[in-house]
């Protein structure tokens, strides 16, 4: 991860997790579809409010990823919004493609439990 330009006053209500993280649920702006849960740092959170483009931490990888930037399933970001207690990151995108790696629409069409 790197130094960050975030804004300080966005950057000072977040509520990060030990390793610097705040969790990014991924919404479809008008069907209000839940797409995926990414991760961000303070740098990737400045990418996408500053390119519009779905940008995420990738905890496996420890890099920087651009949502479609491989596989041409793109997230333009619509809107992004922080819950009330600063620790949860709603990013709502008009998707263009698949939203999970495995080709569905989303990432939790893998089995409902109830």
């Amino acid at each position: 991860m790197s130094v960050s330009s975030l804004d300080p006053g966005i950057a000072a209500r977040l509520k990060r997790t030990p390793d610097g993280l705040v969790p990014a649920i991924v919404q479809q702006h008008d069907t209000g579809a839940v797409l995926m849960l990414a991760w961000m740092d303070d740098e990737a959170l400045h990418r996408t409010l500053t390119t519009k483009a779905a940008t995420y931490w990738s905890r496996s990888r420890g890099e920087y990823w651009v949502k479609g930037a491989t596989s041409g399933h793109t997230q333009r970001v619509v809107s992004v919004a922080l819950d009330c207690d600063g620790d949860t990151l709603l990013v709502r995108v008009d998707q263009t493609g698949a939203a999970c790696h495995t080709g569905d629409p989303t990432c939790f069409d893998a089995g409902r439990l109830l």
